[in-house]
């Protein structure tokens, strides 16, 4: 669910799932793996709800649902229907990347990003289709990029998202829900890169922070994002906090939480956390197809443990690497 309010009895989920290694003997597979990259998951009325980037020359985006996070279905028997399409009375000719799904009153919103811009799309099922009544980014002035909604307890929206200035980087700014469009004047840049494991390609790429992701726990906010390039095997995903949703925000020191010596697969990140039926915390991402190739990419769901420290009032999260869940569609 993607406004998450977690309290202090939530412990680490044990869920019943193996690990696929990328090489080595692997027990008879049951369905095939999912390649969704850039995960989220949506959960509503006892079911999960999965979509993400498709990978080159999508056209948009389709859907999967699960009651057990292990075994998915496809949403739609026809299998050329999609949650939102190119050209179906919604932006972008390319690049449909990171979705989002948030409800809204009786509405679904889908945010996306095309041709290097944030859109937004809607419907009235949540399974789609998906589409605007004014076909247009959200802020066309510039490129930007991964979309995260978020509401305050306050009723205050919020849209985390990357912003492109010799590099990708993690902006905010204020939303306007009711006409789509962000208040230019609240725009603040997160964080910079300023931690060792943020970029370890040897200046190879301009420096990526990317897959924001906010909750608030407890009166603290917690921000998780993607670092590296996605084609670095040591993408990975670590989390910061702050005080007030637009910062500043602390980076935890011991991140990353999700990175191929942690989840034991390269090219761990740029997913989503949404609350189990189980009420337990979790992060679904994306790795590598293998340790030679990137493409194309594999959707993973880690449960996730939260330790509060009682004299900060802080959360330290941790993945629960004994209980990777590798998810199948049959």
């Amino acid at each position: 669910m993607k406004q998450m309010k977690i309290n202090s009895w939530i412990a680490a989920a044990i869920a019943s799932a193996a690990m696929l290694a990328c090489s080595g003997e692997k027990p008879a597979p049951v369905g095939e793996e999912i390649t969704f990259a850039d995960p989220t998951i949506f959960v509503e009325n006892g079911k999960y709800y999965l979509t993400g980037t498709r990978g080159a020359g999508a056209i948009g985006f389709q859907m999967l649902e699960s009651t057990d996070l292990v075994n998915w279905t496809r949403c739609y028997a026809d299998t050329a229907r999609f949650l939102l399409r190119k050209g179906d009375h919604t932006f972008g000719e390319w690049g449909f990347w990171a979705p989002q799904i948030y409800r809204h009153g009786d509405k679904y919103l889908l945010f996306y990003t095309a041709n290097e811009q944030v859109v937004v799309a809607k419907s009235d099922s949540l399974t789609g289709h998906y589409t605007q009544d004014v076909v247009r980014p959200i802020d066309g002035s510039e490129k930007n990029i991964d979309p995260f909604l978020f509401r305050d307890d306050d009723g205050s929206y919020y849209l985390y998202h990357v912003r492109f200035d010799n590099g990708n980087y993690l902006w905010s700014a204020r939303y306007d829900i009711e006409n789509d469009s962000i208040d230019r004047s609240t725009l603040v840049r997160c964080f910079g890169l300023t931690d060792a494991w943020e970029k370890t390609d040897d200046g190879r790429w301009s420096p990526v922070m990317e897959g924001p992701t906010v909750m608030k726990l407890d009166g603290t906010y917690y921000m998780f994002y993607s670092a590296n390039h996605f084609l670095n095997q040591d993408y990975a995903v670590g989390y910061a906090t702050a005080p007030a949703p637009q910062g500043p925000w602390t980076k935890y020191e011991g991140n990353p939480i999700i990175h191929k010596s942690i989840v034991g697969e390269p090219g761990s990140g740029h997913g989503d956390l949404f609350r189990g039926t189980d009420g337990k915390p979790y992060y679904v991402y994306h790795i590598h197809n293998c340790d030679t190739a990137v493409a194309p990419r594999l959707t993973r769901i880690v449960p996730l443990s939260l330790t509060r420290t009682d004299s900060t009032g802080i959360y330290t999260i941790a993945a629960d690497t004994a209980s990777i869940i590798v998810p199948r569609v049959h």
